[in-house]
């Protein structure tokens, strides 16, 4: 699953710093044809001896001959692994991976085993509900006398099961636990160990409007009338509230689906239609079309789709099997050529790079009306945010396009990672979506090495890994959770982004090649069943022959990650020392037992050693020449690396003089950022070294310059206005002049970089009172309020109007409400709801919060002009008062048990910075019942007491600094 703009981006890469200021935006063999799928289900239960790391080490020395590094030798660190047994799923036996017990999840009784499914649904699109049948083929496992299995919101009307050909019960007694979401079927007469058993029940839910399990998304038609879809959203535990289900994502089964709707509407589901045929609608009497599937191969529920609805459709005949894209009528279809034809050329490279090919007999792509994510991996029916899957390159700039792209290919990738080889238990969603995501970035590098996208990964995706992973609220990629309130909120910045930075670490460690050997032997091994991490790394420790588990198990299961301290000895040798980093910088000995296996990448003019590794409290290395050297070379390792300001400074004259790459240089600016947070360095002395850039050429370093600045004005935002107007002042006078050197018109010979620099510059320099910017955009914006479109180009449409509202009131207010009601265009009137936040007047303030649930923003949209109330005091303030007034009816509107309510609640309170407003968010949520959000209002508090020990620490300073500079009096 592709998470939302929520949680992983509050805009397109590029212009993200300009249109929402986030504290936490920082803080994914050839095998048998679709008509005769093996089963490799079965596993064997495995066993590692668990070996703690030590706290403490002597410090050792390693020469390093200046010709050639010497090689480390596997450091002597294992943990557990274990795997569960599928087919006997024991649980009162089962063992424990990072120190979890298994028995602590909330597993279903292990008596049956599902292997089939025939679901038959027919929804009624006017009263919103949906009549099914499910028919369960079951191995049974122990003699039994119940079955049960997760309902949600389903009524159940009867149920039968038979055995044998016998009817065992017509009428077994039926229960349900609410809290566990399990329906229970007790029956008097036994069914037998060994044998085989059928369950078949009849029932009715709701179409609801959560956007979750079998729903409902509305459109508006060209007529003005509302327009009706049934669509789902499965993952993580929904598919139980389309049809009575084993959903745990272990218990893989082949599927079947019937689908009952109106001749003239489209019916989806994973695979192709086997046959359709009239019958008489038991809802309605009428005479109704039955499309029926073919069966699946073996897979989880939470994989199960299904659509129904009016759909326009485009096809591709370019991928082995049909690709198509498919859009309710009241969008351009044709603006999903981009993504129809990428996914035939990605699905075409991941075939060829993984070794599998995609194994069901079609592809769709559908843009959906309401989402909650951004956009779901369905086995060959994934199903997307309309404005992450159609694309209007006429009105979208760069940085959509490439959002686009990430998002499709990322899709794809779960395709093999997730539907052929899925994780065993939600603890192992990252082998999910850090592969996805990791994937999405190599395919794109490959199919787009003009958009330099590893550099981008050093400021975005890394960054988000490290910003999260930083607050003492973080938790280990494998994280344990057992019930379905938790499995949602680790679809966070640990599973997708930390998730895939640990791949491109290890990728670097062994090599691309055989990184990718290892990874095609553990898709092989494991296709159509279920893996847990280490069967990963095994896989990769075959290809490489190196012990891959013993280097990381540790970054795994374990949350956190490292700064290494640099300490410069005499005869070039080095002395490095690693600790926990944290951004409150309140490291207690406790939190710091952990030695991270660092693979230090270490630069020097002979070039980059990969396998030099810290695994030790600190080491003694000795270098070819102090004269020049840099740890973490282009950023690829999981850590923050402090150096004294005298190395400091070489680095930055290193820079200039063409030492550095584009990644090492925008990822030294964030290191020295994330250290200045949380007390590692002077904040006076980050700002002086970011002054230092101004002559940088390279658009990602000049990101992270400007999102470093961006996160000090962010931290100093309800400080003295003298000090905040300093940093604003020096903002500019870092930006202005390089952002009219590159100007703000764009050619067709424009590359798509160079459009995002001119872009983000231009957004910049305006945001923080360049008056020729700010000028040149409202002679945009009234020529584009005028009529005439053309006037703001994609690329300037979200800094346009952010400055329009800024700098402007309520008739500006009312003109870029007015442009979001009249577009047709779902990436123009998203630009337009993320900006109105701007608007720093109470009476527009209080309109922007009316918004939310005023109706006219759908709910998945409603964090976009909350966002944006986070540019300024007022807004922030406004923010939190309006949750608190309105408490009752978010928790009613966005449940608990699905995405979007943490994600509301970091928007609503993590901007915060000072003690009164702390304790303020902890007593309204004392007598709160925070399940289902609990750790997203953990890293929101973490993240507002990390500002608030950095302002203690470095408020004195930054206005020293601000005074001495000139940019204040």
């Amino acid at each position: 699953m592709f998470r939302s703009t929520i949680s992983l981006r509050f805009a397109p890469r590029g212009v993200q710093r300009i249109l929402a200021q986030s504290s936490l935006a920082r803080s994914q063999l050839r095998i048998p044809s679709s008509k005769n799928f093996a089963s490799h289900q079965q596993q064997q239960l495995s066993k590692r001896t668990y070996s703690a790391i030590a706290s403490t080490s002597t410090p050792r020395q390693r020469t390093l001959p200046n010709s050639r590094i010497t090689r480390l030798r596997n450091p002597p660190i294992r943990y557990c692994s274990y795997r569960r047994n599928n087919m006997c799923r024991t649980h009162a036996a089962a063992e424990v991976a990072s120190g979890v017990n298994v028995q602590s999840r909330e597993l279903l009784p292990a008596n049956v085993i599902p292997r089939h499914y025939h679901v038959t649904l027919e929804p009624d699109l006017k009263k919103h509900t949906f009549d099914g049948t499910v028919v369960i083929d079951l191995d049974v496992a122990e003699d039994s006398k119940s079955i049960s299995l997760h309902t949600r919101e389903l009524e159940i009307h009867n149920a039968k099961i038979t055995s044998g050909g016998q009817t065992i019960s017509s009428s077994p007694t039926v229960s349900y636990d609410e809290t566990a979401e399990v329906t229970k079927f007790d029956f008097g007469n036994a069914v037998t160990k060994g044998s085989k058993a059928q369950l078949e029940i009849k029932f009715t839910g709701i179409l609801n409007d959560k956007m979750a399990g079998f729903y409902r998304s509305t459109y508006t038609k060209a007529d003005g009338s509302e327009g009706v879809m049934a669509v789902s959203q499965m993952e993580p535990t929904d598919a139980r509230r389309a049809f009575p289900c084993f959903d745990e994502p272990s218990l893989k089964a082949e599927f079947t689906v019937t689908l009952i709707a109106d001749k003239n509407l489209t019916c989806l589901s994973n695979m192709d239609v086997a046959s359709e045929t009239e019958v008489q609608s038991q809802m309605s009497g009428n005479t109704k079309k039955a499309v029926t599937f073919s069966k699946s191969p073996l897979m989880s529920t939470y994989l199960v789709a299904f659509i129904v609805g009016e759909l326009n459709c485009i096809e591709t005949n370019e991928f082995r099997v049909p690709v198509r894209v498919y859009a309710p009528p009241n969008v351009n279809i044709e603006h999903g050529r981009f993504s129809l034809d990428l996914a035939a050329k990605t699905l075409a490279f991941y075939e060829k790079v993984f070794g599998i090919e995609f194994p069901l007999p079609k592809m769709d792509q559908v843009a959906i009306p309401d989402f909650a994510a951004g956009a779901m991996e369905n086995w060959g029916l994934v199903t997307y945010r309309v404005v992450d899957l159609l694309l209007d390159e006429k009105v979208s700039g760069a940085a959509t396009k490439e959002r686009v792209a990430e998002v499709v290919q990322h899709e794809l990738a779960h395709q093999w990672f997730g539907n052929l080889v899925t994780m065993d238990w939600w603890d192992g969603l990252w082998l999910n979506e850090g592969f996805a995501t990791w994937a999405s970035w190599y395919s794109c590098n490959v199919f787009y090495p003009e958009w330099k996208v590893w550099q981008t990964y050093v400021t975005d995706n890394l960054q988000r890994a490290l910003s999260l992973d930083s607050l003492r609220s973080s938790h280990p990629i494998e994280v344990p959770v057992k019930r379905a309130d938790e499995i949602n909120q680790i679809f966070d910045a640990i599973s997708y982004s930390k998730g895939s930075c640990v791949l491109r670490m290890i990728s670097t460690y062994l090599g691309e090649d055989v990184f990718l050997e290892g990874v095609r032997r553990y898709l092989k091994k494991h296709a159509y069943g279920n893996t847990q991490t280490g069967d990963l790394w095994a896989s990769l420790g075959e290809a490489s022959g190196k012990s891959v588990d013993e280097v990381m198990d540790v970054w795994t299961k374990h949350m956190g990650f490292p700064v290494i301290t640099v300490s410069e000895k005499e005869d070039n040798t080095l002395l490095l020392k690693q600790n926990r980093f944290l951004r409150t910088g309140d490291v207690k000995p406790e939190e710091d037992q952990v030695l991270y296996p660092v693979m230090l990448g270490l630069r020097t003019k002979d070039g980059v050693e990969h396998e030099l590794m810290l695994n030790k409290r600190e080491e003694s290395f000795k270098i070819p020449s102090s004269d020049f050297f840099k740890l973490n070379a282009n950023h690829t390792g999981l850590y923050r690396t402090s150096y004294s300001p005298e190395r400091l400074e070489k680095l930055g004259a290193a820079a200039k003089q063409g030492l550095l790459s584009v990644e090492d240089r925008a990822g030294m600016l964030a290191d020295a950022g994330a250290l200045a947070t949380s007390g590692f360095q002077k904040t006076s002395g980050v700002l002086s070294l970011l002054k230092g850039f101004n002559t940088e050429t390279e658009f990602v370093v000049w990101n992270e310059l400007l999102g470093r600045i961006s996160a000090v004005q962010n931290a100093w935002i309800f400080e003295d206005k003298a000090v905040r107007d300093g940093l604003e002042s020096f903002q500019r006078d870092i930006v202005s002049a390089k952002a009219h050197e590159m100007g703000w018109s764009f050619s067709d010979s424009d590359g798509h970089i160079e459009q995002q620099f001119k872009a983000m510059l231009f957004g910049n320099a305006g945001l923080c009172g360049d008056q020729a910017i700010v000028q040149a955009a409202k002679e945009m914006f009234n020529k584009c309020m005028a009529g005439d479109k053309s006037a703001i180009h994609p690329n300037l449409r979200g800094s346009v109007f952010a400055m329009t509202l800024k700098y402007g009131g309520k008739e500006e207010y009312d003109a870029i409400l007015n442009y979001y009601r009249t577009s047709t265009n779902s990436d123009e009137r998203n630009t337009a709801l993320r900006c109105l936040g701007r608007a720093k007047d109470p009476e527009l303030i209080q309109r922007t919060l009316g918004m939310l649930f005023g109706g006219e923003v759908k709910d998945q949209d409603i964090y976009m002009p909350a966002a944006g109330l986070r540019s300024h005091p007022e807004g922030i303030e406004a923010l939190f008062t309006w949750m608190t007034e309105n408490w009752d009816e978010l928790v009613k509107r966005l449940p608990p048990q699905l995405t979007m309510l943490g994600s509301m609640v970091t928007i609503f309170t993590s901007s915060f910075t000072t003690k009164e407003q702390l304790e303020k968010v902890e007593k309204f949520f004392a007598d709160k019942n925070t399940n289902g959000f609990d750790q997203s209002l953990a890293q929101s508090l973490d993240a507002i007491r990390s500002k608030i020990s950095w302002l203690e620490r470095d408020r004195a300073d930054v206005a020293e600094w601000v005074k001495a500079n000139g940019y204040s009096s």
